[in-house]
């Protein structure tokens, strides 16, 4: 199709050709995550470790990417900007224990406020749900087909934690922004679908699982495409593309005043 276009192969910048390309495959598989870019001196991002450095000071790191505060009427409040992993979690969870989750786990309600989430590690997302459910039975969050491996890993609730649960019974109100993106859209998912979380704010983004950036030949020009696919047991669906849509829709900045406002309602409630 390309070859019998001759207006594009006419254009002779190579950042526009990419965008013209971008824009014909989004017009074409209605899939804004795939995108043709143009970037000469691009290197691979090799995927995370962790650091060779003490607990403490990771866990120093990862504090500065969650904000915790206990809010009026006994409200925790816990900001998360990325998802840590599940080799994270354990190196460094007895420290982020004591300085994050012993502060909110007594609060008779909390508040996750993914609007700034973009980042996370597919191994996070049982952690965080289990948290928020029963040790027992064990329940089946979700279903990840890798399409690089062509095997799909089935995600489910964990029966043993760091520290104790939340529980299933103190009101739980995840915060999205159209910025929500990647594993938190999951984790928003998985806890709206098990009827566990109210979503409040925004329609997330809609992003991906897993993306790769695959090289063109041998040219400059790069395909950022998908390579997984999340499928949720419950819906049969996926979050991916459409995103998450909120229980209660308001502006992003108006999510946690809301959010609030809805503790305070069922609070009142016998």
């Amino acid at each position: 199709a390309a070859s019998s276009n001759t207006e594009i192969l006419s254009i002779s910048d190579p950042s526009s050709l990419a965008s013209v390309l971008t824009d014909g495959v989004k017009q074409t598989l209605f899939d804004s995550r795939v995108q043709v870019t143009y970037e000469p001196g691009f290197v691979p991002v090799a995927p995370p470790t962790v650091p060779d450095i003490p607990p403490e000071q990771l866990a120093e790191i990862i504090k500065g990417t969650v904000k915790v505060e206990v809010l009026d009427d006994d409200i925790g409040y816990l900001k998360i900007q990325h998802i840590i992993g599940e080799e994270m979690a354990q190196k460094v969870g007895p420290v982020l224990l004591e300085y994050i989750w012993d502060k909110i786990l007594p609060t008779s309600a909390m508040i996750l406020d993914f609007r700034s989430a973009v980042t996370g590690e597919l191994s996070g997302i049982p952690y965080i749900v289990s948290y928020y459910t029963d040790p027992e039975p064990l329940i089946h969050i979700d279903s990840v087909y890798d399409r690089t491996s062509d095997v799909t890993i089935e995600l489910w609730s964990m029966p043993t934690l760091l520290g104790k649960r939340y529980g299933t019974s103190k009101p739980l109100i995840i915060l999205t922004s159209k910025n929500t993106l990647g594993i938190a859209e999951d984790v928003a998912y998985c806890l709206k679908n098990l009827k566990r979380a109210t979503i409040v704010g925004e329609n997330t983004a809609g992003g991906s699982i897993k993306i790769n950036k695959l090289k063109v030949g041998d040219t400059d020009f790069y395909v950022t495409v998908p390579v997984a696919k999340s499928v949720n047991p419950i819906t049969g669906k996926s979050w991916e593309v459409n995103g998450v849509a909120p229980d209660v829709e308001v502006a992003a900045e108006d999510a946690l005043d809301a959010a609030i406002a809805i503790i305070k309602l069922r609070a009142e409630i016998p």
